[in-house]
């Protein structure tokens, strides 16, 4: 596991030890999930761009002139 410093002023330290503190949490614990939960937002983007481009390739070939005439669309067998 690996430490990391960061700088901070004074008001955001202390607003930051009273957010831990009212979710019996410390400073450090706080930044470790909030980096963790930025990392895991940036891989499920990174997910979804695939998938998007996936689909994309996958509808390539899609002609709008081949869909079914309104008329057929909308028609009923009795």
């Amino acid at each position: 596991m690996r430490n990391i410093t960061v700088a901070i002023d004074e008001e955001t330290y202390l607003a930051a030890r009273v957010k831990a503190a009212a979710q019996g949490s410390s400073i450090s614990a706080l930044v470790k999930q909030f980096l963790k939960d930025l990392t895991a937002l940036d891989a499920r983007f990174e997910a979804l761009a695939r998938e998007e481009e996936d689909i994309r390739v996958k509808i390539e070939d899609f002609d709008a002139e081949a869909r079914l005439p309104r008329g057929d669309l909308y028609r009923q067998d009795t």
